[in-house]
C-alpha cells in the first residue's frame, strides 16, 4: 500500500502525539517495578483473554460476512472475511482508521467484491457498535453514577462552560454554514462531469452496503454476533483483571467502567490507542483505589497483549490474502506455463 505525502504527514503526526502521550504516561514508571510486576502477573488469565480475543474476531468477520453476503454481491468464506478483518486491524496501526479502507480492499482482490458495497457494510458495522457502545456507557454510569460524577468533575469546570459567550456559538454557526456553501458551489461544479457519475456510481454501491442489514438471511444471527462481540470484550477485561492482585478485586460493573474508558481511548485518532487507552485505563482504575503504577501496568499489560495478537495474526493474514489473490489471479508466468 503506497503513502501520498499527506498520508506520511499524518502518520509522524498520529504517531509522534501516541509516543508522546505514552511517554508521558509512564515516565515515572521504575523498569524493576515493571519488572517485578510482570513476574508476579498470572499469564494463564492474559491468555486465556487473547483466546477469547481471537474468537471475538472471528465472530466480528462472521457478522460482517452476513452483511456482505445480503449486498448480492456474492457469498463469502468466514476464513476470507476474518482473514481480511485481521489485515485490516494491523493496517490501523500503522495508520489510523485505515484499516477499514484496508479490509474493504483486500476482500476487492481475493473476491472481485464492489468496493462501495463493502464501505457500506463496514460503515453499518461501526454505527451498530457505536451504538452498543453508547448502551455500555449508559449501563456504566447507570451502576457506577457517583464515579462517572467524579471523572466528569475533573475533566470539565461548569464555570468555563457557562462562560462560552454567544460571539463563540455565533462564529461557529457561520462557520458551519460557510463550509455548506462551499461544498454545494462545489456540487454544481462536478454536477454532469465524469468524475461526478463515479462517484454517483460508487455512492449506490455504498447505499447498497448500508441497506443489507434489511436483507439479512439472519438477523437473529446478526444480532446476537453484535451482542456477543461486547460481551466478549468485556470478558477478556474481566479475566485480565484476575492476573494482577491489585486489580483482581474489581467488582463486575467497575471492569465496566474500565471496558469503557479503555473503548474511548481505543478511538482516537492514533495508532492502535498508543497512550491515550493507557492514559484512560490507569486514569478510572485510580479511582477505585489502585495505585497509578498498578494501573499503568494493568494498562500495559491489556493492550500490549492484543497488539501482540493483531501484530501476529494480522501478518499471518497477509499471507493468507496473498494466497487468496494468487488463487484467483495467478502469476503471469503460470498463465503462459498453462498455455
Amino acid at each position: 500500500m503506497r503513502l501520498t505525502v499527506k498520508q506520511l504527514i499524518q502518520l509522524f503526526i498520529s504517531l509522534a502525539v501516541a509516543l508522546g502521550i505514552f511517554a508521558f504516561v509512564y515516565r515515572d514508571l521504575d523498569a524493576a517495578q515493571l519488572k517485578y510486576a510482570l513476574g508476579q502477573t498470572s499469564f494463564f488469565w492474559v491468555g486465556f483473554s487473547i483466546l477469547l480475543s481471537l474468537f471475538g474476531y472471528w465472530l466480528r468477520a462472521w457478522r460482517w460476512k452476513l452483511l456482505i453476503d445480503a449486498t448480492g454481491e456474492g457469498h463469502l468464506k468466514t476464513s476470507t472475511s476474518f482473514w481480511a478483518l485481521m489485515f485490516g486491524y494491523l493496517v490501523n496501526l500503522l495508520l489510523p482508521r485505515a484499516g477499514e479502507v484496508a479490509r474493504c480492499a483486500a476482500l476487492k482482490q481475493t473476491n472481485q467484491l464492489k468496493m462501495g458495497s463493502l464501505l457500506g457494510t463496514v460503515v453499518l458495522e461501526r454505527t451498530v457498535d457505536f451504538g452498543f457502545m453508547l448502551v455500555l456507557v449508559f449501563l456504566a454510569f447507570t451502576l457506577e453514577a457517583r464515579v462517572f460524577l467524579k471523572i466528569f468533575q475533573q475533566l470539565f469546570s461548569s464555570e468555563h462552560l457557562l462562560n462560552i459567550s454567544a460571539t463563540q456559538v455565533l462564529a461557529s454557526i457561520g462557520v458551519v454554514l460557510i463550509l455548506g456553501i462551499a461544498l454545494w458551489m462545489v456540487y454544481r461544479r462536478l454536477q454532469g462531469s465524469a468524475i461526478m457519475s463515479k462517484f454517483q456510481g460508487f455512492f449506490r454501491q455504498f447505499v447498497t452496503g448500508v441497506k443489507s442489514i434489511s436483507n439479512l438471511r439472519s438477523p437473529s444471527g446478526f444480532w446476537i454476533s453484535s451482542v456477543g462481540i461486547w460481551v466478549i470484550y468485556y470478558a477478556m477485561m474481566y479475566f485480565i483483571t484476575w492476573s494482577m492482585d491489585s486489580t483482581a478485586s474489581l467488582s463486575a460493573s467497575s471492569v465496566l467502567m474500565v471496558l469503557v474508558m479503555g473503548s474511548i481511548g481505543m478511538v482516537a485518532p492514533v495508532q492502535g490507542g498508543i497512550g491515550t487507552f493507557h492514559a484512560l485505563v490507569a486514569f478510572i482504575l485510580f479511582f477505585y483505589g489502585i495505585a497509578e503504577s498498578e494501573g499503568k501496568i494493568f494498562a500495559l499489560i491489556v493492550h500490549g497483549s492484543q497488539v501482540a495478537t493483531v501484530l501476529i495474526v494480522g501478518l499471518v493474514s497477509v499471507l493468507m490474502l496473498g494466497k487468496l489473490t494468487w488463487k484467483i489471479k495467478p502469476p503471469l508466468g503460470s498463465l503462459r506455463k498453462d498455455v
